[in-house]
């Protein structure tokens, strides 16, 4: 399984050329409905993957964390993926996937890693209406092999949304109201947890929003925004103050969509804020190697608002 996360620096190249590289696993045949669907984790969020080793369980988790491990001295919290989806396999998971984002470290249970797949941003799709209510949200894009196999990308974010309790209200408690009003942000994220997150902070902060599902949305809007600028003479700086925008997207991501921005003339003057899981000191480069001018990480209000605060006034 080692082979499979060799030389993960040199992915780093994929920034800006929107593609990314994922992960593929399973969490077990459904016993309700006898198939075993396909997931996907970008390979940024992985740490190494190894055999279960044994857990520890504690009180009061929620129900789909499993209990911790240590590894190497540190206390990790290890989820039960297909627990958590709704999954009912009857198989006990063999697998453990070392996750890191949002600054933290977790374990997901799986029932086996599949091989680690490049593609483009641009064949992963929203994912239709009828699939993301039966997975209850937890998938935020799809793409389909050549096979005719479909991968579903899981909103890792909401797991650890859901499983940590970071969604709690004290975390906004401290965001404050800006000091000057007529700001509007625009930002793009295609996680339900995020976008949440972010009207909850753009909110306390009483600056107005306007958000899209992915990037290419975003662009399109953007685009949009930018043309009725220039027919009604009006610079688009007056129209939108700030762009916040997410890396993992389908369709257009973070890096293109700041690329495409920094080279359209008409959005100079309107920094570009990257809002992503992907916190690590590594993707805070690629974000300004593409022209990005500040990177918050994720499940941070606080943080947020006052990066916020800095360029909006």
């Amino acid at each position: 399984m080692s082979e499979l996360l060799r030389n993960i620096d040199a992915r780093t190249k994929l920034a800006g050329t929107n593609k990314l590289e994922i992960l593929m696993f399973t969490l077990g045949k459904n016993s309700q409905t006898e198939r075993r669907e396909v997931f996907g984790i970008n390979v940024f969020k992985v740490r190494e993957v190894m055999r279960v080793p044994p857990i520890t369980h504690a009180p009061e988790m929620p129900s789909a964390v499993e209990g911790m491990v240590s590894l190497r001295g540190v206390l990790v919290p290890v989820i039960d993926l297909a627990r958590y989806a709704g999954i009912q396999t009857g198989a006990r998971p063999e697998i453990m996937i070392i996750t890191e984002y949002n600054g933290h470290t977790q374990g997901f249970l799986v029932e086996a890693v599949d091989t680690i797949l490049r593609l483009d941003w641009s064949s992963m799709r929203v994912p239709p209406a009828m699939l993301s209510a039966k997975m209850g949200g937890l998938v935020t894009a799809v793409t389909e092999l050549p096979d005719g196999k479909l991968v579903m990308m899981m909103d890792v974010e909401k797991v650890l949304a859901e499983t940590g309790h970071f969604d709690d209200e004290f975390m906004f408690k401290s965001v404050k109201p800006l000091s000057v009003s007529g700001r509007t942000v625009f930002f793009a994220d295609d996680s339900a947890v995020a976008r949440k997150q972010i009207e909850r902070t753009l909110d306390a902060m009483q600056v107005r929003h306007i958000s899209a599902v992915n990037g290419r949305q975003a662009w399109q809007e953007l685009q949009r925004m930018a043309d009725y600028a220039d027919a009604s003479h009006t610079p688009l700086r007056e129209m939108i103050q700030l762009i916040l925008t997410d890396v993992e997207m389908p369709e257009m991501d973070g890096y293109m969509l700041t690329r495409k921005i920094k080279e359209d003339k008409r959005f100079i003057g309107i920094p570009v804020l990257m809002h992503s899981s992907l916190s690590s000191m590594s993707n805070q480069q690629l974000g300004k190697a593409v022209g990005v001018d500040e990177y918050v990480p994720k499940f941070e209000p606080q943080k947020l608002s006052q990066t916020l605060t800095r360029l909006l006034t």
